[in-house]
């Protein structure tokens, strides 16, 4: 199949559209408002519903609706409309739905900027909203990647009953890159938990989250908690790049993880050897290959490198368990670190090896 050039929003949209996606609920906020403009054309044409609610709070308990219903169902929105939608979520994680969050990041906190960030990074991984709960949460660093990991995304949502995050940022969200959607036979699974109504006089369906019994509910939870115990076994994704023989590592994503290989690059002319492992779920984070490669004695410390103040270094640091220095460079608000001042940074932490 021939590779079409798209805007990465808008190749987020197709994706999900080819991958059966046949509900959109969303309220319009920058960067990701391509998103659902491409929704609102192209989703009737396939027998669709575009729904424009009146906030986000409105958007996601749409989301929960149709979701509970069994339809494949998606919503999107950038920063300060995804901490909206967080109680939705929550409730959706407690009814165990399945669904597709796409967060296109932008510059905060408040109201912000509507320039690219990572500083959701938090939000994303950590809950975000009430209770005992955890999302896979994806993070594509290409328009390909983004259009790949939609439909996994809805699959592995699918799966485990559980809504799914694509995190990406306002960067991939607006730049434009051939991209190739594959020729897919999309069969989407049964789903006989779902309310679509008495028929055959079976036992009614019930979508739920509340638990009056508080040993009720710890049970719950602790079903919950197995289902992520699956995920942490069965979905970890990611990327190990020159790490062979590499000095320091880079951990870097989204974004991000496409100008650290740019500083490889340049570091590698100046006889500097930098490695790059990418996670791609920022959650299940790849633990194990942090470990790994913390334990190689070829290298000698692990650099974070964010749009954010620094919100990853904790899950590395908890990877490493001590095993190597974990430093960290940034810039937020919106501001991209260029791969000069990276590969300065990179020197500087040689100096003190």
């Amino acid at each position: 199949m021939a590779k079409v050039l798209m805007k990465g929003n808008e190749a987020i949209a197709e994706a999900a559209i080819q991958a059966g996606c046949r509900y959109f609920f969303g309220y319009p906020i920058t960067p990701q408002n391509e998103i659902p403009a491409y929704m609102a054309k192209m989703l009737p044409k396939v027998g669709g519903c575009f729904l424009q609610a009146e906030s986000e709070i409105s958007a996601i308990n749409m989301v929960y609706g149709a979701a509970g219903a069994g339809a494949r169902v998606m919503t999107s929105s950038s920063s300060p409309g995804i901490s909206l939608k967080q109680e939705g979520i929550s409730y959706i994680v407690g009814a165990e739905l399945p669904c597709l969050i796409v967060n296109i990041v932008r510059g905060g906190p408040g109201l912000g900027g509507i320039q690219p960030a990572q500083s959701d990074y938090f939000q994303a991984v950590k809950g975000g909203g009430h209770g005992d709960y955890h999302m896979v949460v994806l993070a594509p660093s290409s328009i390909q990647e983004m259009v790949d990991l939609v439909t996994d995304g809805f699959d592995i949502a699918d799966k485990y009953r559980n809504p799914v995050m694509i995190l990406g940022d306002g960067m991939l969200g607006q730049m434009m890159e051939p991209v190739e959607f594959r020729e897919k036979k999309t069969i989407l699974p049964e789903k006989p938990w779902a309310t679509t109504g008495n028929k055959e006089g079976k036992p009614r369906n019930i979508i739920n989250s509340l638990f009056i019994d508080p040993q009720g509910l710890e049970d719950h939870v602790l079903k919950l908690y197995k289902k992520y115990d699956e995920m942490k076994e069965n979905e970890v994704r990611v990327e190990c790049y020159n790490c062979e023989d590499a000095e320091i590592i880079i951990a870097a994503y989204g974004t991000m993880a496409r100008i650290a290989k740019n500083v490889i690059q340049m570091a590698e002319e100046q006889g500097i050897k930098i490695g790059l492992i990418r996670p791609i779920t920022l959650w299940p984070f790849p633990v194990d290959t942090f470990k790994k490669w913390a334990d190689s004695h070829h290298v000698k410390a692990f650099l974070s490198l964010e749009m954010s103040m620094g919100q990853m270094v904790e899950d590395i640091r908890l990877s490493v368990d001590g095993a190597k220095p974990v430093h960290f460079y940034g810039r937020t608000g919106g501001m991209v670190p260029t791969p000069k001042a990276i590969l300065e940074e990179i020197k500087k932490i040689r100096e003190g090896i």
